[in-house]
């Protein structure tokens, strides 16, 4: 850290020197084309009097030889004022883009930490929850009501784990080799499958879905869209709040375009947040205080996906409360 305040400082202090070393080549510039011109005219007044080609000051001002004189002089000192400014702008525009770079380095940094430390949590959480299950297993005589608990435990411990590593490896192949595995799918049923799946799952949640009275059909790679769909709901449950109303719309509008809604009544992302979140390991706060799990993948896997479909995905805010994001895919139905 103390390393790179000196860096910084180090190259404020050759950012000034070079602004002012052109400040100061371009007035003493300035100051020697006007006393070059000063005296070049001086000279050749006098030459001009003494032949008696003029009389004074004033018919000398009116010689073509002053105007081309003058015109000549202009001319240098728009030409220093051009490389002035080019200096300058060049940079400034450098700076502008070293610092850019700078920032980028820092939060990508920034983001690898906070993936590390929240990769370490999500991986040894789960870990230590099993092996405690197992140790109990060992050293204590259970009843089978207490022996199925702590197998259900560690079966919820173990698919926790399981979708960590799913995530993990998919986040890879969609940065490098995923391919949509296409196959005719009824998305009307499909999100009633997940929904009701993730209904089991969270009692408490509330999930309403809206589709429209005859079935959707698209041509998707129904592994992919399985992770766009949980994932998205999942993130309105983590970041809802209490006993939260989930939203989910299925349309499809008349150039046969299919749109996928999903509306939560959480937290919200802010404004200057929203055009970071789909990056790889990004996850809005700071990771040392965050309350909620997660490893900033899950988003990032959503736009790659429907990238590879050909869709689009965006985040909006949800009135009065919460977030909405909207996925657009091709009907590609065949």
């Amino acid at each position: 850290m103390q390393r790179n305040i000196r860096l910084r400082l180090l190259s404020n202090f050759v950012i000034f020197f070079s602004l002012t070393a052109i400040a100061w080549w371009s007035v003493l510039l300035f100051t020697l084309n006007r006393d070059a011109f000063q005296g070049k005219a001086g000279e050749s007044k006098m030459l001009m009097i003494a032949e008696g080609k003029i009389k004074n000051d004033a018919e000398y001002l009116e010689t073509q030889f002053y105007k081309d004189l003058q015109a000549e002089y202009k001319r240098q000192e728009w030409m220093i004022l051009a490389e002035s400014l080019v200096f300058i702008m060049s940079i400034i525009i450098g700076v502008y883009l070293i610092n850019r770079g700078y920032n980028k380095e820092i939060d990508a940094a920034q983001q690898r930490r906070n993936f590390l430390l929240s990769i370490t949590h999500e991986l040894k959480s789960p870990i230590a929850s099993i092996k405690l299950v197992l140790e109990t297993f060992i050293k204590r005589e259970l009843s089978p009501k207490h022996i199925n608990q702590l197998s259900n435990n560690a079966v919820k411990e173990t698919d926790r784990l399981n979708e960590l590593v799913n995530d993990l490896l998919l986040a890879a192949k969609v940065e490098t080799s995923y391919t949509p595995n296409l196959e005719k799918i009824n998305l009307t049923q499909f999100l009633t499958d997940i929904i009701q799946r993730l209904q089991n799952k969270y009692a408490t949640v509330i999930f309403d879905f809206r589709k429209p009275n005859i079935p959707v059909n698209i041509q998707a790679d129904r592994t992919g869209l399985t992770s766009v769909a949980v994932n998205l709901l999942e993130n309105a449950v983590k970041y809802g709040a209490a006993n939260t109303k989930i939203s989910t719309v299925l349309r499809q509008n008349e150039q046969q375009q299919i749109f996928i809604e999903i509306a939560d009544n959480g937290i919200g992302i802010p404004n200057k947040e929203k055009s970071k979140i789909f990056d790889r390991f990004y996850r809005v706060g700071n990771e040392d205080t965050r309350k909620t799990k997660g490893t900033g993948l899950g988003l990032y896997i959503v736009r790659q996906i429907v990238l590879a479909h050909n869709g689009k995905v965006s985040v909006a805010d949800n009135k009065p409360q919460g977030t909405i994001f909207t996925i657009s895919l091709p009907s590609n139905d065949v």
